[in-house]
């Protein structure tokens, strides 16, 4: 499932192709179940002749802001993909939903399994779950994640993964930053100490740089991987440290990486740069 950086180099794209400042003419739905609480016509007469005056990101949301106050969320899940493609273009069996836009281009979503979701509302409230800080809000500071881990009782892994606790980071940012902080994944995260905490939300943050930086991880040549805007892959799967490396030896140490499940997903770390236990 797209991540951060993958999301956040979708609506980098969209905002360079010119996205801002389209007006929807029109809106064509193939599976009605990508929208969420509408049906196609509902879903129309809420967008049709509005502008789109913001592209931003919420966590893994691309979040399209309308003349007139409405938003849309846009969640990619497993397969999505965006791209543009003139009003007369042929259309493929895997596009769900498009807009059309005024000037005769449309943006359409591409998504093989189906498991995206649209959703419009006037609020965003409305439109997002519970979810947690910004990685790169300055108001998230390294004191205020102490502050999140104290009381945890979940293994580290795992609470890096929930959404409400921190926004965006998903299974290979997890991965990757355990290993730059040498965290074992099963740690619990209320006994980190300071200086352990502090080299996490530094490696947080680190990965997620470069991830944006490489312009997202697309992990294999199939149509189901991360695409950016285009079809075109993301550069940063080459950098990866540990995710889905297991059996290769570590780049730090050379010791042998490991697979093992934590809290239902695959997890990829060093058994001697992260060992479960503080020497």
């Amino acid at each position: 499932m797209p991540e951060l950086p993958e999301v956040e180099t979708v609506v980098r794209e969209l905002r360079a192709h010119g996205l801002v400042g389209r007006t929807v003419a029109g809106v064509g739905v193939a599976w009605p179940r990508v929208l969420v609480g509408d049906t196609p016509g509902a879903f129309t007469r809420k967008l049709r002749g509005r502008r789109i005056e913001v592209v931003g990101r919420r966590a893994k949301y691309i979040l399209l802001k309308f003349s007139g106050g409405m938003s849309l969320a846009i969640h990619l899940r497993m397969t999505g993909q965006l791209h543009f493609a003139a009003r007369a273009a042929p259309r493929d069996v895997h596009e769900t939903i498009w807009l059309v836009f005024e000037d005769g281009e449309e943006l359409r979503f591409h998504d093989t399994r189906k498991f995206g979701v649209w959703k419009a509302a006037a609020s965003l409230d409305a439109l997002l779950p519970e979810l947690g800080p910004e990685p790169f809000d300055p108001a998230f500071t390294v004191k205020v994640f102490r502050e999140r881990l104290s009381g945890q009782r979940r293994a580290i892994k795992t609470l890096l993964l929930d959404q409400a606790f921190l926004a965006g980071v998903g299974n290979i940012y997890a991965d990757e930053a355990l290993w730059d902080a040498k965290l074992h994944p099963q740690r619990r995260a209320d006994g980190l100490t300071r200086a352990q905490a502090a080299a996490l939300y530094a490696a947080v943050r680190r990965v997620l740089t470069a991830g944006i930086a490489n312009n997202g991880t697309s992990l294999g040549d199939g149509a189901t991987n991360f695409a950016r805007l285009e079809g075109r892959r993301g550069g940063n799967a080459s950098t990866l440290k540990v995710f889905r490396r297991d059996g290769q030896p570590c780049p730090r140490c050379g010791v042998e990486l490991r697979r093992i499940v934590v809290g239902q997903r695959g997890t990829h770390f060093c058994p001697r740069c992260q060992r479960s236990k503080t020497p």
